[in-house]
């Protein structure tokens, strides 16, 4: 079964707001059996509203519409779709008494505008908007369905749970449509594809689609499988995850979307290990990963931020002499950053990163994208140099990825 989403709003259009309701909607249908073949954003017009409507429909079963239902006179997805089932809006007393209802619990005089939301499509099921005044609206015509619901991200999560995808299992057939992600981290999307070649190439007797998902430092490996048979689709995938985890065992950190420092603490707690940092180029980016885990004060105790030679020395004990013979990205120095910070904090472990983020600073000898990253423990320290690319912003977020991948395989190593 295939679907499409088409999303209203001129904001979107100009790059005002971005458009996570896709993103979250798809995802969502997918876990249903429920395809998306494509994604359209329009303005709002009803000309393009009604022309986006009839070339949906004439290629799939279901087509969902966000946006264009709030009370002002620019939100005129209602009246398009009247015009195009051939229908009139009328007052819902229901949907009437729950927006004055929501007035009246906020203490704020309604407005004939307001009252406006409790009129929609004669024709249509309704789905209540109990978190907003736009309510949600389903239209069937000749087997196919058409469902438009608000684009407020927390009101659309609202109806979709709360209706729209329970109506969806009750409306369509479906086949089961199985997914896993595969985490992967310290190697790139054409590495990664060159070194599981033959084991790619043995999915498709199983019938197993594959899918290359990178981003800055990470690359998830995607498969999925369409079945009528789900218990036989999950034994053929998790087969197939196992015989993966043979080949590249030490760049899979995880599975399904969970983020590599979500992992590292994971790792941090079931071992009962600490980790300090001490960050120069990425200006407490990696802290900031490990922090941003619930419970992350289990295992992280602090950071020295030594972006000045200064405080490198003077907080870190990095000597003159090193930073005068091989400057401050090198391995003589983010050595001795990760050693010094580890002993200042008492901690099992600990990470400093020293680089050139750019755009500036470069030079022949340590270009843009330049990073030196350490790991000290009681095991020894280690340390690679690693060269990312132009992007300042990339360059530190690979640089804290890198950090936390060689704090993993320190862990993994050692305990």
């Amino acid at each position: 079964m295939k679907a499409e989403i088409i999303t209203i709003g001129d904001e979107i259009l100009i790059g005002q707001t971005v458009d996570t309701n896709s993103a979250y909607m798809s995802k969502e249908l997918n876990a249903l059996g429920v395809s998306i073949s494509r994604i359209t954003s329009i303005s709002d017009t009803k000309e393009e509203i009604i022309q986006a409507l009839n070339e949906a429909q004439s290629r799939v079963e279901l087509v969902i519409l966000t946006g264009g239902l709030g009370p002002t006179n620019d939100d005129i997805t209602k009246f398009a779709l009247c015009e195009y089932f051939n229908t009139e809006l009328i007052v819902y007393p229901d949907i009437e008494k729950y927006v004055r209802e929501i007035f009246e619990k906020r203490g704020r005089p309604i407005l004939e505008v307001n009252l406006k939301q409790a009129e929609l499509p004669k024709d249509c099921f309704i789905i209540p908007n109990k978190i907003g005044t736009a309510s949600g609206m389903w239209f069937e015509r000749f087997g196919k369905v058409v469902v438009s619901m608000p684009g407020v991200p927390y009101e659309m999560k609202y109806l979709m749970q709360n209706g729209v995808l329970s109506k969806i299992q009750e409306t369509f057939e479906r086949p089961t449509v199985l997914h896993k992600t595969v985490m992967t981290t310290g190697a790139g999307e054409s590495f990664l594809a060159d070194k599981i070649k033959d084991w790619e190439d043995s999915l498709v007797n199983e019938e197993i689609h594959i899918a290359y998902l990178p981003s800055s430092g990470i690359v998830k490996i995607r498969l999925s499988k369409v079945s009528e048979n789900r218990a036989e689709a999950q034994e053929k995938i998790d087969r197939k995850v196992m015989e993966l985890l043979q080949i590249i065992p030490n760049y899979i950190y995880g599975f399904d979307d969970l983020p590599l420092e979500q992992a590292v603490g994971d790792l941090l707690l079931e071992n009962k290990l600490t980790v300090s940092t001490a960050e120069s180029c990425t200006g407490g980016h990696t802290a900031h990963l490990i922090t941003s885990i619930p419970g992350s004060s289990s295992y992280y105790l602090g950071s020295v931020l030594s972006y000045a030679n200064e405080v490198k020395r003077q907080e870190l004990g990095v000597q003159q002499v090193d930073l005068d013979n091989y400057g401050a990205v090198s391995q003589q120095v983010v050595e001795q950053m990760a050693s010094a910070v580890r002993l200042k904090m008492n901690t099992d472990f600990g990470i400093a990163t020293s680089g050139v983020a750019g755009p500036d600073g470069g030079s022949e000898e340590k270009p843009v994208g330049m990073v030196w990253i350490a790991v000290d423990s009681k095991a020894g320290v280690v340390a690679k140099c690693f060269h990312f690319e132009n992007d300042r912003g990339r360059n530190i977020q690979r640089a804290s990825i890198a950090a936390l991948n060689m704090l993993r395989l320190e862990i993994n190593k050692n305990y």
